[in-house]
């Protein structure tokens, strides 16, 4: 029997309108069976990774691929935990605000919703299948999640898991539903599904967001990548300098928030860069520098002109001493992609600046670039990072996958 997108599309459609009338005790009740499930069956879960991880490391996926696509029992029981912190979040759906009183006498104010449908597509990232199913889940939407081949297996299983704990829960299973087969063009046509899906959420490399954008008839949340800066200031105190730049470059440095350019005040540079040099080359992070930095690295190479525009993924880093603060905010705003931006300074006044004049999604003071995801910024798990303005701007949390509609509370007023 052949698949049809159209008839599974309308499946999710139907269930997003029971989800829409769900309590928060009833789907906290089914968020708790979720991690229930994610914990007692690690066994099936990691046996599908480990098919998924054979088929990577067999076509050569690079390691900041297997890195995403890789499942451990830490990782699980991660995942577990996220789903119940998004249990023990408020929940958004029904919440009233602004509600004011007009001269005649009517009450209007604005109340939160569900957005419906939310189709996921992503790549070699099988967290997003419980990440996304447990926020779409407690904020009231049907989602729909298309993984990449190279994490069917485990996408599946975790979806299996989810909806075996839904039926527990008497909720339609179809509330999160993963397309059993990664064909481009079940893709193409799950996007054009405008009369049953509501938002598409893309989340990978910047091929897969271009082209999820350039052929979708449904509003799509974007980023399209993520270079991340660290700017060391003239009054930075070069220990939490240090600490931000390994950190930030080091810990996990095939995510979106791991830092891709650090830029340094050049009258801190000949104490700040050296510290910085031993560090990176401790932890063997290829260094590419401009001109007035590159005599501080024993094998760094020259920055050329794209450089600075690379999102490289991998322990790989740009490096560039600025003349002043005008000189870093003015490199940020031509180079960055609006995802996430650090200064580290003790200076009160220049963090307040740098806080006004740099409008990514993220902006920090003295804290590592790793903490813009939506977990540790108190959303709970993230479905997604929106870099386009539009509907949501940053890490994307419960909030972000409601919208609002107007309530106008009357006594029998017409209008005059």
């Amino acid at each position: 029997m052949s698949f049809s997108v159209s008839e599974f599309c309308q499946r999710a459609k139907a269930a997003s309108l029971q989800l829409a009338r769900l309590t928060e005790a009833e789907k906290n009740a089914a968020l708790e069976a979720i991690a229930q499930g994610i914990e007692e069956q690690q066994a099936s879960i990691l046996a599908a990774n480990a098919l998924d991880m054979a088929a990577g490391r067999e076509k050569g996926l690079d390691d900041a691929m297997l890195d995403r696509l890789l499942l451990t029992p830490e990782r699980l029981l991660k995942l577990a935990a996220a789903v119940r912190q998004v249990a023990a979040l408020p929940d958004p759906v029904g919440q009233i605000r602004d509600l004011t009183t007009r001269p005649n006498g009517i009450q209007v104010g604005r109340m939160r919703i569900p957005l419906g449908v939310i189709a996921m597509i992503y790549e070699a990232r099988p967290n997003v299948t419980a990440d996304a199913g447990a926020l779409c889940l407690k904020s009231g939407n049907a989602v729909i999640l298309r993984g990449g081949r190279e994490a069917l297996h485990s996408s599946l299983a975790i979806a299996a898991v989810m909806q075996q704990a839904l039926r527990q829960q008497g909720i339609d299973p179809a509330a999160i539903s993963v397309v059993p087969d990664p064909d481009r063009d079940l893709l193409l046509q799950l996007l054009q599904q405008k009369q049953y899906i509501d938002l598409v959420i893309p989340r990978g490399g910047e091929g897969l967001i271009h082209f999820v954008s350039d052929h979708s008839k449904i509003p799509v949340i974007q980023h399209y990548k993520g270079i991340c800066h660290l700017y060391v200031d003239k009054d930075a105190d070069l220990d939490k300098a240090l600490a931000l730049l390994l950190n930030g470059k080091t810990q996990r440095p095939g995510v979106c928030n791991a830092l891709e350019t650090l830029l340094v005040h050049q009258q801190i540079a000949e104490h700040f860069l050296p510290k910085a040099a031993a560090a990176l080359a401790a932890q063997q992070v290829d260094v590419f520098a401009c001109a007035q930095s590159l005599g501080f690295f024993a094998a760094a190479q020259l920055a050329d002109a794209q450089q600075f525009d690379t999102e490289y993924l991998r322990l790989a880093l740009s490096v560039k001493t600025v003349p002043d603060y005008a000189a870093a905010i003015m490199h940020i705003q031509r180079h960055s992609s609006g995802h996430t931006e650090v200064i580290c300074t003790q200076d009160y006044s220049t963090a307040q600046r740098f806080i006004r004049d740099i409008n990514s999604a993220v902006v920090m003071v003295n804290a590592s670039s790793r903490f813009s995801d939506g977990g540790e910024l108190g959303l709970g798990a993230e479905i997604g990072i929106s870099t386009s303005k539009l509907h949501a701007y940053g890490p994307m949390g419960l909030e972000s996958l409601t919208t609002e509609k107007y309530l106008v509370l009357g006594d029998g007023q017409v209008r005059s």
